[in-house]
């Protein structure tokens, strides 16, 4: 299935949207450690094999040239205390091409996909520091609905 996307504006790139798959590791490896998350192309590789043929689980790739300029992950959340939506749980744009449109194709398929998952909302969590991110998302239609902290512990 390829996502083809509505451009948000005229200057979009020439890009299709398509599942990713194992290939696409070094690609995403390289955008990954552009966003500040230093990563291999064979960890990358592990983590996809993790979710790629999870059916609550997204992971688009954004192809320009024949060259990935782009991914998003995205899965559907199950919570106890909130109805089911789709969590953006990462959306990276080459460096190189940002600011052309090609966040915004990898949003709407994101989007067309919680759709189709009977997800009413999708739900996405930035770092503080990321004002250009926030900028992005607003743009696009997204809300700021909260400020929290994030705590984590090593096991």
């Amino acid at each position: 299935m390829i996502f083809m996307a509505t451009p948000a504006h005229s200057n979009v790139e020439e890009v299709s949207i398509r599942p990713a798959g194992f290939a696409d590791a070094p690609a995403f490896a390289n955008l990954a450690t552009q966003l500040g998350y230093a990563s291999t192309a064979a960890e990358v590789e592990k983590r996809l094999a993790a979710v790629l043929d999870d059916p609550k689980h997204l992971v688009l790739a954004a192809v320009s040239a024949s060259r990935v300029v782009g991914w998003a992950h995205a899965y559907v959340c199950c919570l106890v205390e909130r109805d089911t939506f789709a969590e953006l749980g990462g959306l990276v744009v080459d460096e190189a091409v940002r600011g052309r449109g090609v966040g915004g194709k990898l949003l709407a398929g994101v989007e067309d996909w919680a759709r189709l998952k009977g997800c009413g909302v999708v739900s996405v969590r930035s770092n503080v520091i990321r004002q250009q991110t926030h900028k992005f998302y607003a743009a696009h239609g997204y809300q700021l609905v909260k400020t929290q902290h994030s705590f984590r512990k090593p096991l």
